[in-house]
């Protein structure tokens, strides 16, 4: 399989290269410069523009972005873009409302945990906003919870009180803040790990066992990493999860 995988996010875009079926690189580019994210996008085709049966698929939560992703690719890389769900289906099953609107990236990442697990899991992706989702043994993903990402937090805070100044993200050095920028930092920090706690504590009630937790986002290395409840935090989860889905239900890529 030889792979250009891009994810569009809300504010970040995540691009990786599958030379020969493994992941060679990767990167991650804020979406504010889209001129930086459109050289690069050449620069990860590159390693297989040659390659027999070259793929570039793209996954997207900002559809205006993701536009200006497919026009850039066209343009510039000169080859037809495949896109998640719309062309391929993630290869995972679904326990949600007839009328429920789910994210390609929330798919992604489910089908990437239960592929490895093979469990019940929870998948956690700390990103602009936060979703902790649950998959249960079957690998059937049901839903899960959306909230504020920690950035979000931390600028509303700020943009909605006369008082409380804009931090910057960080581990607070204990669970008490003894200044109002430790405060703030306890506050995200220790609220979304208890938030994931918590969700967890009900899904496992709900479904009589007690779930894997694999973590991903821009933000899951700092506020999961170490966390004795969460199992591993997986970068490229969301990539792993493309690769799957261009390998279809049967594992046999789709060219």
């Amino acid at each position: 399989m030889n792979l250009l995988a891009i994810c569009v996010g809300n504010t970040r875009t995540r691009i990786g290269t599958f030379v020969d079926n493994m992941l060679k690189h990767t990167n991650v580019l804020s979406n504010a410069n889209f001129a930086v994210l459109n050289r690069q996008l050449e620069r990860a085709y590159q390693p297989i523009r040659a390659k027999e049966g070259a793929v570039v698929l793209l996954a997207s939560t900002s559809p205006p972005i993701g536009r200006q992703v497919i026009e850039a690719i066209k343009q510039q890389l000169h080859t037809a873009v495949v896109q998640v769900e719309q062309d391929l289906p993630v290869p995972i099953g679904r326990q949600l409302d007839p009328e429920a609107i789910v994210g390609a990236d929330r798919l992604l990442n489910a089908a990437a945990a239960y592929d490895v697990l093979q469990q019940a899991c929870v998948v956690v992706d700390a990103g602009t906003a936060i979703t902790v989702d649950f998959v249960d043994g079957a690998g059937t993903f049901h839903g899960g919870a959306i909230a504020p990402g920690a950035q979000m937090m931390i600028k509303s805070l700020a943009q909605k009180t006369s008082q409380l100044p804009d931090v910057d993200l960080a581990e607070p050095p204990e669970a008490i803040g003894h200044n109002t920028v430790d405060a703030i930092r306890c506050g995200v920090f220790y609220g979304l790990r208890g938030m994931v706690r918590e969700l967890t504590e009900h899904y496992a009630e709900l479904a009589g066992v007690y779930p894997t937790i694999i973590a991903t986002g821009g933000d899951a290395e700092l506020l999961f990493s170490g966390y004795e409840l969460v199992d591993r935090v997986v970068a490229d989860l969301t990539l792993l999860g493309m690769k799957l889905t261009l390998a279809g239900p049967n594992g046999k890529t789709k060219q």
